[in-house]
């Protein structure tokens, strides 16, 4: 069970304080089955291989997709996805969850596309707004934010730059803000990676070639392309043939032969020469071991699971096998974005997890994965806002976290309801900027010069203190006792100023409406409120509001999206 303020507060002996966290802790009916842990982090177990891919290695019939040569719109993209979730849904006799309410809704689709949740002027007018329509528009506006490419950055950056002891000397901002231009230009998905996996010069000169300095050696780029653009775990044939898919160890080094030419300048290097790291592809490939493991083989370029292409020893290989990756007709690129994309709004994917599609591990709704790769490469041109906008404007994604008694227990591959989801470190960090000072403070403050001259900023740290492991699931809760603590007593969150510049000027039922608007975008409870009288005849009124904000901020109703 996640660990909660009051627990805390009970060992210090402040009964303001365990009072308000029992009124203020988010409730267990919301959460289902599914309870956070707040554990140390301990080693993450070898998950057990599922009976199903032990079990069959027999091909899954290709599901062609009922929209092939038409053009959605992303309405009618939207009731496309209701009818496949309700289908099944029926088949299985299993009665959705409500419609989230206008707070509930707020709060997620603020959180989901740009990262952070609304000031308590932002929620306080949606929640009055009676315009029918306010949930579309509210999803247009947010996706016209420039939040949302710095949002979308944030998450493809730790995808594509892993976390290891080679990239601590890695800046990663170029990365980041190159990203975060494409994201908000509404830059084609195909064009994007394309971009991507041929990217040539110098760093300072283009920040997507940040991408082969963090993937330095053949086998890491060609773990991390497969897995990343195509939703394909092929690691596992680096060494031998894949034990539980078809996947050959010559089709691992197929797809490797188109990266055996790239050279890039560590940054340590880069440093020391007092340039940029450096990335480009030479006329011949490596020989030998030179920089290659001992399990590497030399083999001709070749497509994943397809063709040879003609090409000569000196011809660029890489702008070859981007042209492959990136095209509407290869057979995993649109499906493994639609996926990731719906995973990250509906916290699963409907291929799980969502980098190992393979035929032992089938889609739950296959028509409906089907359906969305076409409308996104075909029928409206890898546009990464499309999908947002279907997803979004669902009544799937729409649907209230709090389980009814019909389907607490349902599988979370029907989407009965939406699934609880833990905030990235960037999402806590952004939302918690938001309550603090209104939305007014910048989002990354100024930085610091650290070791080695590497720059930090607050919002890194943090982020870097509370990431999570690689690949965890977006439902399980992974901080423990030190992410806690810190939060608990961080001068931010124990800052009683804070509090009283929010309600300056208010009455005292102002002023609690004001701190629950700010903290969890909603109003009190009529509870709540008797809850606070109560606590003002025991101590000042300064002291409850600046308790009552410090309480709201370390609920699980703040760390969670939900």
């Amino acid at each position: 069970m996640l660990v909660q303020p009051y627990l805390i507060r009970f060992a210090v002996g402040t009964a303001a304080l365990a009072a308000m966290a029992l009124l203020v802790g988010f409730d267990p009916a919301i959460a289902g089955d599914k309870k956070p842990d707040a554990k140390q982090k301990t080693a993450k177990a070898v998950p057990a291989v599922p009976a199903k891919v032990q079990q069959s290695k027999e091909k899954v019939a290709v599901v062609k997709p009922s929209t092939e040569g038409k053009q959605l719109g992303y309405l009618e993209l939207a009731n496309l996805i209701d009818k496949a979730i309700d289908t099944r849904l029926q088949a299985e006799k299993v009665i959705p969850s409500e419609r989230a309410d206008d707070s509930e809704f707020l709060r997620r689709v603020y959180l989901d596309i740009v990262g952070h949740i609304p000031t308590a002027e932002q929620a306080a007018a949606f929640i009055d707004n009676k315009d029918a329509n306010k949930r579309a528009k509210l999803v247009e506006e947010l996706l016209a934010s420039p939040d949302y490419g710095r949002h979308m950055a944030d998450m493809w950056k730790s995808l594509l730059l892993p976390r290891n002891s080679d990239n601590r000397a890695l800046q990663t901002d170029p990365m980041t803000k190159w990203l975060e231009e494409g994201f908000n230009s509404d830059k084609p998905w195909n064009k994007i990676v394309h971009e991507v996996l041929t990217a040539t010069g110098e760093q300072d000169k283009d920040g997507a070639v940040t991408y082969y300095v963090a993937n330095a050696t053949v086998d890491k780029i060609t773990d991390n392309v497969t897995k990343v653009f195509l939703g394909v775990q092929l690691q596992c044939a680096q060494c031998h043939n894949h034990p539980f898919t078809d996947w050959k160890q010559t089709e691992y080094w197929g797809m490797a032969a188109f990266f055996m030419k790239v050279q890039s300048t560590p940054p340590q290097m880069a440093a020391r020469n007092g340039s940029s790291p450096e990335v480009k592809e030479t006329n011949q490939p490596r020989r030998g071991r030179n920089g290659l493991p001992d399990s590497a083989k030399q083999v001709p370029p070749k497509f994943l699971g397809g063709d040879e292409p003609k090409v000569k020893a000196s011809d660029p290989l890489r702008p070859v096998v981007a042209d492959w990756i990136t095209s509407a007709k290869n057979p995993y690129f649109a499906k493994a974005m639609v996926n990731r994309i719906w995973a990250q709004f509906m916290g699963r994917g409907l291929v799980n997890p969502v980098d190992d599609m393979q035929d032992g591990n089938p889609p739950s709704h296959p028509e409906l994965l089907a359906d969305l790769a076409e409308q996104f490469a075909n029928g409206n041109n890898f546009d990464v806002k499309y999908v947002i906008k279907a997803i979004c404007n669902s009544q799937a994604y729409q649907r209230s976290s709090k389980p009814n008694s019909q389907n607490a227990d349902a599988a979370g591959e029907l989407y009965a309801r939406m699934a609880i989801k833990v905030l990235t470190p960037e999402q806590f960090f952004d939302s918690l900027r938001v309550a603090v000072s209104n939305g007014k403070a910048p989002l990354d403050p100024p930085t610091v010069t650290g070791p080695r001259g590497l720059k930090f900023s607050p919002r890194t740290q943090f982020v870097q203190f509370f990431e999570a492991e690689d690949g965890s699931d977006p439902t399980d809760y992974q901080n423990g006792i030190p992410q806690a603590l810190r939060l608990m007593n961080s001068p931010q969150l124990n800052n009683g100023q804070a509090a009283q510049v929010m309600i300056r000027g208010k009455s005292k039922e102002q002023a609690v409406e004001q701190l629950f608007l700010t903290a969890v975008s909603r109003r009190p409870k009529v509870k709540e409120l008797e809850m606070v009288d109560k606590l003002m005849k025991k101590e000042d009124a300064p002291k409850v509001y600046a308790d009552l904000l410090w309480a709201l901020l370390n609920s699980s109703e703040f760390t969670l999206n939900h």
